[in-house]
């Protein structure tokens, strides 16, 4: 009981002289609270999509590749709480976040049934090794490797490389950007992916070009199946 109570005094000072803060709105974090507070936690804006019914997820790749289902945790809205979390997971060193947000979606996944016994492997879009270099981790690696780690799927990082340091074009048509990026991924050895059930994860699905080109680069194995998600997704209108 001591023990415990210099902890907590411990833990306290700690706390002043470091404060930890929220990174949703910048607010101290109190003792119990990690990575996000109890307020910008609450009202994170969930999707409450699964993978069992159709979404709007879903909708967004009607027509352009053949997957199985998608998902995504989160909306993602400009100028939000999720959009400032994940702005401080890609550019901030904020590395844990994406355990954090992991941790919460593979246990939502598990508490569903979502997914159980599915997956074989769970592969994050990657980086350009360039960029890879200059930011030290692939902001989606620690979110992906918690959710192979609730779905007992293996967690590859090494089979989908990214070829080019090439800057999406989100001005131009879809269509354009597919012509432009279809070669920017590229699948090391399909026979590693035959007969598989493929978790794709990515951060966050705005157009869905990206999860398309990595799809399709992913579909040049043998009898593969596809699953995609993400952290979050853009909101469209009417959805």
């Amino acid at each position: 009981m001591l023990y415990k109570k210099l902890t907590n005094i411990l833990i306290d000072i700690n706390s002043v002289l470091f404060p930890r803060v929220c990174f949703g709105c910048n607010d101290h974090l109190i003792r119990g609270e990690e990575t996000l507070c109890t307020v910008c936690r609450n009202n994170l804006p969930l999707t409450d999509y699964t993978f069992n019914e159709e979404n709007p997820v879903d909708r967004i790749f009607y027509g352009r590749i053949n997957i199985e289902k998608a998902s995504s945790f989160l909306f993602f809205i400009e100028k939000g709480t999720v959009q400032q979390v994940i702005h401080n997971l890609k550019y901030r060193n904020q590395e844990q976040i994406g355990d954090f947000l992991g941790d919460w979606y593979g246990q939502q996944l598990l508490e569903n049934n979502e997914l159980k016994n599915t997956i074989d492997l769970v592969i994050p879009v990657p980086l350009h090794f360039k960029k890879l270099r200059k930011r030290g981790y692939n902001q989606v690696s620690k979110f992906a490797q918690k959710l192979a780690f609730y779905l007992k799927a293996e967690y590859v990082d090494d089979l989908l490389v990214k070829t080019s340091n090439t800057k999406t074009q989100t001005r131009k048509s879809r269509v354009g950007r597919w012509q432009q990026e279809k070669s920017l991924y590229k699948l090391q050895d399909p026979s590693r992916v035959n007969n598989k059930r493929i978790l794709l994860v990515d951060d966050v699905i705005t157009t869905g070009g990206t999860m398309e080109i990595c799809a399709q680069a992913l579909s040049k194995g043998t009898n593969t199946t596809i699953y995609i998600a993400s952290m979050a997704v853009v909101p469209k209108m009417g959805n």
